[in-house]
């Protein structure tokens, strides 16, 4: 029995995000079509992490295990053959029995992209939040420091109906990056920690956001993170500018 690694990269827009479902196109789901028609084999691969319907990834890693001898070289190139455009397997390595996509991860990158042009050109707008309005940058750029640490993120989690008993309570997690950058005609978020919440990203965003438009002062992240209410922070930006860019080992 092998254990395969993969790193894929993939546009969300089309897909219920990453977790199978039995009446809606997924990453996860579709990704194990391509495999078991390679192998003939049934298999569920388990990615770094579940993304969201619209999220896109640069670097998704999964890892499947599989009785197939097909060479790494020529299992790359088929599968990608299998799987529709929106998908690419990128790499592919065979690791340790040990090595598992979600449960070995120590770090993961997040990249958020907001075009600030007064017309989103037709070919960006499924992968940025078009948001033309007045922005104070240097507000939001203070108030994405503010959550740098480890902290007990529960005001920036929702509320996970598919999270078990059984699964850790800890919404403490360690932020080692979150900072804000033009480029361009974006602005662009890019944050890297030790793991992130159910649309933590997204729900940071849309605090950060109060921040650019005056509405919360930069200083009142800490208290939204005290709080431990998801009401104390601010809305939930859209899905399809947010991308995974990178899972550490």
């Amino acid at each position: 029995m092998r254990n395969i690694k993969l790193v894929l990269a993939y546009d969300g827009t089309e897909f219920a995000g990453w977790q199978i479902q039995p009446d809606a196109p997924t990453i996860q789901g579709t990704l194990a079509q391509a495999i078991e028609k390679l192998t003939g084999e049934k298999k569920l691969p388990q990615g770094s992490g579940r993304t969201d319907a619209g999220v896109h990834a640069l670097a998704q890693v999964a890892t499947f295990s599989t009785e197939s001898s097909i060479p790494t070289e020529n299992f790359l190139k088929a599968l990608n053959s299998n799987l529709p455009p929106s998908i690419r397997a990128l790499e592919i390595s065979e690791v340790p029995s040990s090595f598992h996509a979600r449960k070995s991860a120590v770090g993961k990158t997040y990249r958020y992209r907001i075009y600030r042009g007064s017309v989103c050109p037709p070919f960006l707008t499924r992968y940025v939040w078009h948001y033309p309005y007045p922005l104070n940058k240097d507000a939001m750029a203070q108030a994405a420091e503010k959550v740098i640490g480890e902290h007990d993120f529960t005001s920036f989690a929702a509320v996970d109906p598919e999270r078990g008993r059984e699964e850790a309570v800890s919404n403490v997690r360690k932020i080692s990056s979150s900072e804000w950058k033009a480029a361009g005609d974006e602005f662009v978020y890019t944050v890297q920690g030790n793991g992130f919440l159910h649309h933590m990203v997204r729900n940071l965003v849309g605090t950060f956001l109060l921040a650019g438009k005056g509405t919360v002062p930069p200083d009142e992240i800490t208290r939204i993170l005290e709080a431990r209410s998801r009401a104390a922070a601010g809305a939930t930006a859209p899905a399809h500018g947010l991308y995974l860019v990178s899972v550490e080992y």
